[in-house]
């Protein structure tokens, strides 16, 4: 297990290669949640990530025949881009899988910061597959694997995190309540636990989840990392199947406790940071900011850090990302209604189901009906939320069999 000052060495080794990212007071979250709140911006770091830290670190370490023989690692992006920018540095062979969901901005970035030294492979749907065919490709090659959470030196040079918030806030004479960390495989937080709580352990260490892949949640509560059947990979830099059994080692001594944040509110406080302050963060990266929403009633008065561990936010996303922000607000909804196929059968529906001021943003025939109906998927857009209720009971009198796919994740997948 590291300790703090394993953390120490390693910010000896880094302090002139990443950028020390600033540490912002954030006066809109602030008087949002009458919290004093402070923003670590990993977001602005070298390759717009945290992840350099803990790559280069591992990397610097290995003996001078490792490094010839060349590296290896999975990664859904930012490990990948902190490896490539390493291996780019230091000239060192990199071969580096990745799951065929990333995202094409992730990709390009790992191209252009490895340039000549890097082969990228696609492989797998998770970041698991790919990282299992990562392993395999490791040992018929001959090469070194470097595991983007589940190493100590990786956990070690993440921690250097941890190592300038402290310091910074030495220098500017505040102390912390608390500190919100995204988790994916538990990386960052081992390494931003063990660190604060050696130096000063009254301040509380909270990881923030997504909801759709809680790996960590899963494992505190079974004793030891399990893997997720399935999870949501929408926040691709914390979704994560199964996290690893050093990082959950750490995390199980050091960490107070687990949150999960909805990817919905997840995507809303991304596009309110962009749009209220101009913080350009990724979803991973969002996670510990929408988690001061969770716990908007206990943090009033309190001096809390946010960890925006990204910024590699793919801007063909928007659209997903305003979408899920919709469903999470109550604003939109997606229904499978048997509609008439005859003419002005729409315009009694807008006059009859919908208020004055909703919206139809989506209208498709999923079948053509022979008998005078058939299945529609209609996306509606309420100007009030609290009209749901409403909204219900009227398309209950036009359509009793109705489809509400509100919570219905296999069918909302299919047809939307």
């Amino acid at each position: 297990m590291i300790t703090a000052n394993d953390i120490v060495k390693a910010n000896e080794v880094l302090k002139n290669v990443v950028e020390r990212t600033p540490l912002d007071f954030d006066r809109y979250l602030s008087e949002k949640y009458g919290a004093t709140i402070y923003i670590k911006k990993e977001n602005m770091q070298k390759v717009r990530s945290f992840k350099l830290r803990g790559a280069y670190y591992a990397i610097h370490q290995l003996s001078d025949e490792d490094k010839e023989h060349g590296v290896v690692c999975a990664s859904a992006g930012n490990h990948a881009q902190g490896v490539a920018y390493t291996c780019n540095e230091m000239k060192i062979p990199a071969t580096i899988f990745m799951p065929v969901t990333t995202p094409l901005q992730k990709i390009g970035q790992v191209r252009f910061f490895g340039g000549k030294f890097v082969t990228i492979k696609l492989v797998g749907d998770t970041f698991d597959e790919s990282a299992k065919a990562a392993q395999e490709y490791t040992k018929s090659e001959g090469m070194t694997f470097i595991d983007p959470f589940d190493d100590y030196n990786v956990q070690a040079g993440q921690g250097t995190v941890a190592y300038e918030i402290y310091e910074q806030a030495q220098e500017e004479g505040v102390s912390f309540d608390s500190i919100l960390v995204p988790v994916g495989g538990g990386g960052l937080i081992s390494g931003v636990a063990t660190y604060i709580k050696d130096v000063a352990p009254s301040i509380e260490v909270v990881g923030v989840e997504a909801s759709g892949a809680r790996s960590m949640r899963a494992a505190f509560d079974h004793g030891y990392p399990v893997k997720l059947e399935k999870i949501d990979k929408f926040a691709d830099g914390i979704a994560v199947q199964k996290v690893g059994a050093k990082t959950y080692e750490v995390a199980r001594k050091y960490v107070d406790r687990l949150l999960g944040v909805d990817e919905g509110l997840i995507s809303e406080t991304l596009i309110d940071m962009y749009s209220k302050v101009g913080t350009i963060a990724e979803p991973a990266g969002a996670a510990s900011v929408a988690a001061l929403e969770v716990i908007k009633d206990e943090i009033k008065g309190k001096t809390i850090v946010c960890i925006i561990s990204g910024g590699n936010n793919d801007i063909n996303r928007m659209p997903e990302m305003e979408e899920r922000a919709l469903i999470y607000d109550g604003i939109k909804h997606y229904f499978v209604i048997n509609f008439p196929q005859r003419p002005g059968a729409l315009r009694e529906f807008v006059n009859d189901i919908l208020g004055p001021n909703d919206d139809i943003t989506r209208f498709e025939y999923i079948k053509r009906a022979n008998k005078g109906k058939g299945p529609v998927l209609i996306g509606i857009a309420l100007s009030d939320k609290n009209d749901y209720d409403g909204l219900l009971e009227r398309l209950s009198e036009f359509d009793p069999s109705y489809i509400n796919l509100n919570g219905n994740e296999t069918l909302y997948n299919m047809l939307v």
